[in-house]
């Protein structure tokens, strides 16, 4: 099951990757659009991170059967965190692509400036420039307060699941010094960090994309079939 990232939806390359891979391997593959993003109904400004945790948990629920491998792609990462934490009889396990955990709380510590913060609180939206689009994404006040209801990092955060974190290293968006970060709070009996050197946030280059179906492909082996059932946390670095 593919989650998707902040203003992205269910077209991407690495959604339409997994989709092509699942369909030559035999595999059930889900992917599907967050309100207010891509076909879904909603307007964007109106959803926040409990609303879209709350849209992959009934889309889980209700169209999916036994536990799934979770894919999240930047916000899909921190939306499957919450996830696995939460439902983990629904999880098989957890592959992070420049997981994003808790960014509403990064861009308000670091990002905003004291502006930003004043018309954020005074008009209840902000628009940031985007390297994805030719118009402004926009952030609005209660994104910023509801992430502060589904931070991950904050509390000791226990997955019983084999997690795997994929990162490149030219992410400006999702730096690397995020992903470390997580593979040292993560508790897990099975968790790797994989480095890519100059892959940047969109992570959609051939090799990437590789990369990527491998590492799910690993994950589908019965455990104890390539590795320990408990490990310590691993970090590799690829190169790409």
């Amino acid at each position: 099951m593919f989650l998707g990232g902040f203003r992205s939806d269910m077209t991407g390359s690495k959604a339409l990757a997994l989709q092509a891979w699942a369909e030559a391997e035999g595999r059930a593959f889900l992917r599907f659009d967050y309100s207010g993003h891509g076909a879904s109904h909603g307007a964007f400004t109106d959803g926040a991170i409990s609303d879209w945790r709350e849209d992959a948990a009934a889309v889980i629920e209700v169209l999916t059967d036994g536990p799934q491998i979770l894919i999240g792609s930047s916000m899909g990462g921190w939306i499957s965190l919450l996830l696995a934490r939460d439902m983990p009889d629904h999880v098989a396990g957890l592959i992070g692509i420049a997981a994003a955990p808790d960014f509403t709380e990064r861009m308000w510590d670091a990002e905003f400036s004291l502006a930003d913060r004043t018309t954020l609180l005074e008009t209840g939206v902000i628009y940031r420039p985007s390297e994805y689009s030719d118009q402004p994404y926009p952030i609005t006040r209660r994104l910023i307060e509801d992430g502060r209801q589904n931070l991950v990092l904050a509390l000791p955060l226990n997955l019983p699941v084999p997690v795997r974190l994929l990162q490149g290293t030219a992410d400006v968006d999702v730096p690397p010094s995020v992903a470390l970060g997580l593979l040292d709070h993560i508790v897990s009996p099975d968790l790797q960090l994989t480095l890519v050197k100059g892959a940047d946030h969109r992570f959609s280059t051939p090799s990437c994309l590789d990369l990527l179906t491998r590492t799910v492909e690993e994950l589908l082996q019965p455990r104890g079939t390539t590795q320990p059932a408990v490990m310590e946390p691993l970090h590799k670095s690829n190169i790409a």
